[in-house]
Parts: C-alpha cells; structure tokens; sequence
C-alpha cells in the first residue's frame, strides 16, 4: 500500500506539521506500506520530497533547500503522484489542512484520505462558527463577538461587548488560527482593541474573536472511531498551569517542555466528570460529522459546565503528543496507533491494509526473540534533563525499528533513582511528570484500570491491534542499573551522563555504551580544560575566544562599584565590548547568556546564586527568549569573547554575507 504523507502548509504551524509528519514515517512505513512524502510551502505549491529532507530541522531548512533536493509538482504532476497512491494520509495543521482545503483537492482527484472530511473541516476550523454552531444544538459555549477587517467600529463592538458582559479579562485571538499562535490575554477594552489591530496588521486573519476569559480547568481529548464507525473518547488530559499575569496555554507550552505546565491523564476528576467529558466529545464528533480521529479542547468551569473551545480535525503527532499519550494509556503504541487510524480509513473506501508480517520487528513471532537487550537512558538532574528526555525517547522509539536490538526506556531521576518505564509513561513531556507518574502509578492502578478496561471494549480491539501492556514501575541504584545492563545507550545531557563519571562506572563492569569514555568526556564537559587542551592549535585554523575562569562564590557580596569595576576588566581581558557569561562545565545553552554592561552582569550573577531555575525574557538586552538555569552551587564560571559573526542572509535562494571577523 502507498500512502501520500502530506505536510507543511501556509500556516505558522508548518515546523509541527513536520513533526508530525516524521512520527508517522517513522512508524507508519515498513510492513507492506511505503511512504511518499508530500510537501507544500507557505505558497501552497507542492513538491515531492525525499524521507532524508523530512529531518530538515525547520521549515526555514525546507524553504532553501526545496528547490535543489526536492522535485517541484505542477498541478498536472501533483495529479498523477497522487493518482499513483492508495491513500493520503495529511498532517498539515492550521490552514489549507485542517480548514477542508487540502481535503477538498483530494476528492476532486478521488483519492482516499485518512481524518474528517471537506465540510466536518469547515465546521470546526472557524472558532466562533464552530462556538455559534454547538451552542445551536444545546451545548454550553460563552458569549463571543467576531470583528472583521473592513469593519470600522471595532472599538465601539469591544466596549459594548465589555458593558455587556461586565468582564473583567478577556481573550483575544484570530477566528481561524490554531495551536494558540496570536491568542492574548487582556483586561480592558482599550487593550483588546489595540491586540486586535495587531492581529489585522500582522495579517494573521481577517476575522477577529473576542471572549470572556474561562475561569475553570484546561483539559484535551483524543476521538477515535472504532471499526463500526462509532466515535470512542480516550482519557482526557487535564492541563495544570498558572494563569496569573495573563499567562495562558500558549504554543511555548504546548510544544516545548516546560515546567511551567504539568499534564494528568487521567485528569484529577471525579470518574463521573471524565465520562461526562466522554459522552459530549462523542456527542460533538458526531454532530460535527468528524471521522477516523480527532483532539477537542476544552474547559471544566467552576458550576460543572463543560465547554468545548477548540476543535482539531488532525491532531498534532510529534512523539509525546496528546494523541500518543492517551492512546498509550490503552495499549497503543505510535506504530499500532497510525495503523488503526489508516485500517479504519482504508475500511471506509474498500481497501486492505497489509497485515504485519511473523518475520516484523513489531510483529509477534520470532523476531521478537533473539535481539540484543539495548537500556536507554534519559532524565538525570541537570537543567538539560527535558532535552535529555526528548532525546532518549526518540532513541529508543527509533531503535524499536531494529530487527538486532530490543530497547527498553529507562529514567533517571531528580533523586538519582533510576526506573524502567512502561510505553504509556516513557511520552510524558518532563522528566518531573515521569517521576510523578512513576511514583503514584501503585496508588491509582485499580481506578486506572476500570476507566481503560470501558475505553478499550468500547473500541472493539482485536487482540494484535494493540502491543503495549502497562506495568507498575519500580525503582533501583544507579550500580544495581549498570549490574543488569549489557548495553547502555545513553540519551543523557550533561551531569554524570557527559562528565566522565557513568562512563567510568560502565567501563569499570565492562557494560558496553555509546559514545566517548571517561577521559574524553571529562575533559569536554570542562570548557575551560577544553580550551587549554587545545592551545597552539592556530597554525591548523584552531582558534579559541579568550576566557576568564571565575568561581561564583567569590562574587558573593560584591558592592555595585564592584561590578564596574570588574565588567571594565572582563572588557580589557578579553578584547570584547560585549561578553559570554555560561557555567564552567555544563552542556547545551543552559544558563549562557550574554552580558552588555555591569547592570548585566549583576543581574546574572544575582540570578545565579539565589539557584533561579531559569531566567525570564527581557531580563537583560537583547533577549528574547527564556534561559533555563542550572543549580551552579559550588561551580565556576566562564566569561569569554562575544564572537562578532558575520551578516548572513538569502538572497534568491544563495546564502550572501558580510564579513565582520
């Protein structure tokens, strides 16, 4: 069977859309079904890509490249490719997929798709249609009003509304964007007209909606159809996280781990409420005439209501997605998943998906004997812990493929425990979430096991649609780890897992691992004992930023002269205007930022030794983004040279540059 992976789009949220796309060819392809890449740029022109180009990092990656790497559809093309397959399978989020467009075009070609149709797509893709629609047939939706571009009484509409309704806070965000892009959180009329004008001059849409902000709990679920076509609601995920100082569940959030937003699954209801929520969004697929699969959000309030805000006709599918995390708590893996969703697409429009063969690395026959044990190891306690996670998940989902390896996940935690982890809680998004789920899993078993028993007989599996069976975790030592490991792949990011020190302790009981030995990494994590290493290397092009090594305890009761004082002599030492602070021997970004002036380097070293766990946007000039923090107790810190780089930029697809050093 081929199948047409359809991704990108003209939407912000093409680089999710790749994602998503990368899960389902990295689980979706193989045992009779091979995939074809589809790509659309911002444009909607398409071309076909290779599976080497969909690992391009960005779409910014795909833009320059398409033109060399890819091959370019015209519409006669794009026709005939698509002619050529069984079935399409889309990923393209936000507009053009989600809105009916990219749905529409395949039926005009009578091609097969996975996910909802042309007019399902249409209903849910415009927030207040979709809010006027439901609240049509007795559902609970707040009040919200729609500004549209041309009109010229937009500050009149928004301050009615506020009299109105008396609010005290509202939101305001584009009538048909996704994933929270362009969403704000204000207090006045006067704030919601001036977000609104941004919205309109950004061109993010030509439709505006304003409504009450939802005092209750965020929560999402997954919609599936079972093979007679009956919709089945998975376990809902409740979203903890603050709301103070109109703070929201924002894109950052959403996709990037963060501890600023914890998720349950189950969510901390009662069981009466998560049925409740069960029975509508079944309710909701139907009276919306979705199909194969969907993610609704939505909102418990305060007097028990249930208002669903927000409706996803393709949910997102990069590897800890909600789609996975739920769907896990059942037995799904990733690769069992896409194939329900296609078996139950292809049942549709009389086709047969081929069966797994005996000999498959997923299959249940020999194959599954006989591999080589892999233990992959992620978390620790370095502030590098949530990539590390990401990283050793991705590890071992990909290792999973291996027909000589058999992975299984392994966490390390905060407190240096070290636990084996079923499917379901190998995909949760923070080392801390794993932890606590780990920690409780004995205590909810039974409750846990009655709500996905009614999930899974609702969904009418066969016995080999789902593999992953859920255990209770259990906790050991780092060594009493290292003594039942014959091999280890570590996935971990900076700590012992860079510095020398588990290499050492895997060396010394001869388990085999990935990577450098001790030595090698030992001196790697030291920047300052890597740059001695490589002294009088110039003749070769090996140059070095100057550095100043500095313990951070001897800034402890420094006066503001002081700082002055010692910014003056970092500028002098080091030859630079501008310096890099970063601690001594930690990996990645973590805790690297760069100092203009003494006021700079005050508030770094202030933010240091109180242990901030990460630094806010703005705190110093120039930075846009969020620096997470590591605890650099005890640590030194290095200042260096800020690199002057030079000015690059595209022009008619080659790279031009300015020289500066």
């Amino acid at each position: 069977m081929r199948i047409a992976l359809i991704c990108g789009g003209p939407s912000l949220e093409r680089w999710i859309s790749l994602n998503s796309a990368r899960s389902v060819l990295d689980h979706l392809e193989g045992d009779g079904i091979e995939i074809v890449p589809l790509y659309f740029d911002h444009k909607k022109r398409a071309y076909h890509i290779s599976r080497a180009q969909l690992y391009s990092n960005t779409p910014s990656d795909f833009d320059f490249k398409l033109r060399e790497t890819a091959k370019f559809l015209s519409p006669t093309a794009l026709k005939n490719i698509l002619k050529s397959v069984d079935m399409a399978f889309p990923v393209i989020h936000g507009q053009f997929g989600e809105d009916g467009g990219i749905q529409r075009l395949l039926e005009r070609f009578n091609v097969p798709y996975t996910g909802s149709g042309v007019e399902a797509c249409k209903r849910c893709f415009d927030k207040f249609e979709a809010n006027e629609f439901i609240r049509k047939h007795g559902f609970y939706a707040p009040p919200s009003m729609v500004l549209k571009i041309h009109e010229k009484n937009h500050g009149e509409k928004i301050r009615d509304f506020f009299k109105l309704h008396d609010l005290k806070r509202a939101i305001v965000k584009p009538a048909t964007g996704g994933s929270s892009i362009g969403v704000f959180s204000v207090d006045t009329a006067a704030e919601a007209l001036d977000r609104s004008k941004h919205l309109f001059a950004k061109r993010m849409d030509t439709r505006v909606v304003v409504e009450p902000f939802c005092k209750g709990v965020e929560f999402t679920v997954i919609i599936l159809q079972n093979r007679f076509g009956m919709p089945v609601a998975i376990l809902p995920t409740e979203i903890e996280t603050s709301y103070m100082e109109h703070q929201i569940f924002d894109f950052r959030k959403k996709y990037l781990p963060s501890r600023q937003v914890r998720y349950h699954c189950p969510p901390r209801f009662d069981n009466e409420t998560i049925e409740k929520i069960q029975v509508q969004a079944e309710q909701l697929f139907v009276l919306l005439g979705m199909r194969d699969f969907a993610r609704f959000d939505g909102w418990l309030l305060p007097d028990g209501k249930l208002w669903f805000s927000d409706f996803n006709p393709i949910s997102g599918m990069e590897q800890n997605s909600f789609l996975f995390q739920q769907t896990s708590r059942v037995g799904f893996s990733h690769r069992d998943l896409l194939r329900y969703v296609v078996k139950n697409a292809a049942r549709r429009y009389g086709l047969v998906v081929p069966e797994v063969k005996e000999n498959s690395p997923f299959g249940s026959g020999p194959a599954k004997r006989g591999k080589k044990p892999v233990n992959v190891l992620f978390g620790g306690d370095t502030s590098e812990r949530q990539v590390s996670l990401m990283s050793g998940t991705n590890a071992w989902l990909k290792l999973r493929r291996s027909k000589l390896y058999a992975p299984r996940p392994f966490l390390l935690d905060t407190k240096g425990r070290v636990w084996e982890l079923p499917y379901a809680l190998a995909l949760n998004h923070t080392v801390e979430e794993v932890l606590e789920n780990c920690e409780n899993a004995e205590k909810g078993e039974e409750r846990l096991r009655f709500l996905e028993e009614k999930v899974r007989l609702r969904l009418a599996l066969k016995k080999d649609e789902v593999s992953e069976a859920f255990f209770i975790p259990k906790s050991m030592g780092i060594n009493a780890f290292v003594k039942k490991s014959d091999f280890v792949f570590l996935g971990l990011h900076g700590g012992i897992g860079e510095n020398g020190t588990l290499q050492k302790t895997l060396s010394i009981n001869k388990v085999k691992f990935n990577g450098c030995g001790s030595t090698a990494s030992s001196i790697c994590m030291d920047k300052w004992e890597t740059g001695e290493r490589l002294q009088g290397l110039e003749k070769w092009g090996v140059y070095l930023a100057p550095k100043k090594s500095q313990a951070l305890a001897s800034f402890e009761g420094f006066k503001p002269k002081d700082f002055d004082a010692y910014f003056k002599k970092l500028q002098m030492e080091l030859s630079s205007r501008t310096v890099i602070v970063k601690p001594q021997d930690e990996g990645c970004s973590s805790g690297i930022v760069r100092l203009f002036n003494a006021k700079d380097l005050k508030a770094y070293l202030d933010l240091a030794l109180k242990k901030a766990t990460h630094i806010s946007p703005g705190t110093f000039r120039n930075q846009r983004e969020m620096v997470e923090m590591p605890d650099m107790t005890g640590k030194n810190l290095l200042f260096e040279q800020f690199v002057e780089t030079d000015s690059v930029r595209v022009k008619g697809n080659q790279l031009k540059w300015k020289r500066k050093t």
